[in-house]
């Protein structure tokens, strides 16, 4: 307490010095004053010093902008998201217009709504601005600084051109106000739509080998090799997981001695708005949602040699950046044991209402029998019909249109590659 009214003081001391030097002045003369009378009442008369404190002023919090499409949702705009919020204090992120995407890119595959869901379903998201411009007006500009307090626009160091091959952050770069981040590597929206693409040929590849020999590539099917290559017909992932990659994604945290662990498991291949709400609603049935993810072998033999679409690693950090999504279990089992929930602390295992069409639930036991048994499974409701097989067949029913699209984009695709420099920051 002696201690804090001594700072006190001379806060005022350094902060006040004129008025300070006065007071000092009359109290020695009262000093004076009091001793030759004899009066001792100078205490009494010495001011509250504490007015002299100084105020602890907040400081400003930094509001960082950033847009994109963010059609077909991966952990690669995740990563982005994650790079800019650390950039500033609040992250507000602009969601382009179909009308804009038609006009500079081509038809996207997801509809604004769904694009709106998986935008706000990230952690790292504080506030979403629906149907923003795909490139920065001045207008548009002044309204991110003066309406939406914005300090600085963020976007990937990988060039976004306008049709006229004008940047579309020029002006932002003018005003002194942009920033720059690290994109990542390995994967990309125009990626996985050839990957889609890819798995049509394969299906066709599959039902002729069903019917008559297929000389040269049979022998492949079986081993792990042969399968990865039909699985993504020549677009086999380039992602290369790192422990640091997880654990930025990761909340950092496990469940509280007394928490109620809500379990959910799935594929989660093609992380779309439909596994959000799944997701958002399996939460709310507790206070820590751990999600199993199946392991990549799992998924082909659930659902043909061309799933998943993403890897097991690919698939896991785009649940992990779910706002929802506490904890993950990579390649998790099939049947969830009672050696599992023990471990875990499991107090509820949920199902939702609209899943994939599995083959080898014909073939197999109920994955679902010891947690019935327990008492503690329950379905519960998924507020979408959306599945990772709706959402291929948006892009395999105007493969054409995607075709021509994605050869544009993976020509620049290529030459950003060839040119690209190493960025530290990310």
């Amino acid at each position: 307490m002696e201690f804090e009214s001594s700072s006190r003081i001379w806060d005022g001391v350094y902060h006040y010095p004129h008025l300070f030097g006065g007071i000092m002045l009359t109290c020695a003369l009262l000093g004076f004053s009091t001793s030759y009378f004899g009066v001792q009442s100078l205490p009494y008369l010495l001011p509250d010093l504490r007015i002299f404190h100084k105020k602890n002023y907040e400081k400003k919090r930094i509001r960082v902008y950033m847009d994109g499409c963010f059609d077909l949702m991966h952990y690669g705009h995740a990563n982005a998201l994650r790079q800019a919020k650390a950039l500033g204090d609040e992250l507000v992120v602009g969601v382009v217009s179909d009308e804009e995407i038609i006009a500079n890119k081509g038809p996207p595959v997801l509809s604004m709504q769904e694009r709106l869901a998986l935008v706000s379903g990230l952690k790292w998201v504080d506030e979403v601005i629906a149907s923003a411009p795909y490139a920065i007006t001045e207008e548009f500009m002044h309204r991110l600084f003066n309406e939406h307090n914005i300090d600085y626009i963020i976007h990937g160091d990988d060039p976004c051109l306008l049709p006229d091959g004008t940047d579309a952050y020029a002006l932002a770069k003018k005003a002194g106000r942009y920033k720059q981040i690290k994109r990542t590597e390995g994967v990309s929206s125009t990626d996985i739509v050839g990957r889609i693409l890819s798995s049509v040929k394969d299906i066709k590849v599959n039902k002729e080998c069903s019917e008559s020999p297929c000389h040269g590539k049979s022998e492949n099917l079986n081993d792990s090799q042969g399968r990865e290559s039909l699985a993504k017909g020549g677009h086999v992932s380039h992602f290369l997981p790192t422990s640091r990659r997880i654990v930025q994604f990761s909340n950092g945290k496990g469940p509280g001695p007394n928490a109620r662990v809500v379990y959910i498991d799935g594929a989660f291949d093609l992380f779309h708005a439909g596994h959000v709400e799944i997701l958002k609603s399996a939460r709310q049935l507790g206070d820590f949602l751990l999600v199993g993810i199946y392991a990549d072998q799992t998924v082909s033999d659930l659902r043909g040699t061309q799933f998943p679409l993403m890897n097991l690693h690919e698939r896991s950090l785009s649940v992990l950046a779910c706002r929802y999504v506490d904890e993950v279990i990579i390649g998790a089992p099939w049947e969830v044991s009672k050696d599992v929930i023990t471990t875990f602390n499991i107090s509820l295992v949920v199902h939702g209402t609209i899943a994939e069409s599995n083959s080898l639930l014909n073939r197999t036991s109920d994955p679902y029998a010891v947690p019935k048994t327990m008492g503690i499974f329950r379905m519960i409701d998924s507020p979408k019909d959306i599945t990772t097989t709706s959402v291929a067949q948006r892009i395999i029913a105007n493969h054409e249109i995607y075709m021509t699209r994605n050869a544009k984009k993976e020509a620049s695709e290529k030459k950003y590659y060839a040119e690209k420099k190493y960025m530290s920051g990310d």
